[in-house]
């Protein structure tokens, strides 16, 4: 079956990729923007929907609201649960659907998910990859 929807461990992604928004705290809106930024341009490149988690008890106060569509979804954790609880119910529930690619650099989490019948890549290796497809990117398109 194909991908069907790539979810993103946010807070793992920002961590694992310093080049990014650099100099800029990993938790901040301007970090997330970034990665936001990033990611929609590969998404439109690939074609396959990303969801985006990052914990939290839902936006810290103050933070601007983030466009959230189906094809990029950005979520944050509510009070209780953290991203992980949100990519484990989310990759169980898309499973009948097809299969789902999580990014994340916890180790128990990728066991976790390939044990609920999904792929799991590390940060490392899904940077690497975007990186890739960008840089095929006519730099006039970007």
């Amino acid at each position: 079956m194909p991908i069907i929807r790539i979810l993103v461990d946010g807070y793992s992604l920002l961590h694992g990729w310093p080049e990014l928004a650099r100099g800029v705290p990993r938790h901040s809106h301007r970090a997330r923007e970034a990665l936001i930024q990033v990611l929609t341009q590969y998404r439109d490149m690939i074609g396959t929907p990303i969801t985006i988690f990052f914990d939290g008890q839902g936006a810290p106060p103050g933070t601007p609201k983030l466009p959230s569509t189906p094809e990029m979804e950005i979520l944050f954790s509510s009070a209780g649960k953290t991203a992980d609880d949100l990519i484990e119910r989310t990759t169980h529930r898309l499973k009948p659907y097809g299969d789902v690619l999580v990014v994340t650099d916890d180790y128990a989490e990728r066991d976790t998910v390939i044990n609920l019948g999904g792929f799991a890549s590390s940060c490392d290796s899904f940077v690497a990859q975007v990186q890739a497809s960008l840089r095929e990117l006519d730099p006039d398109v970007r």
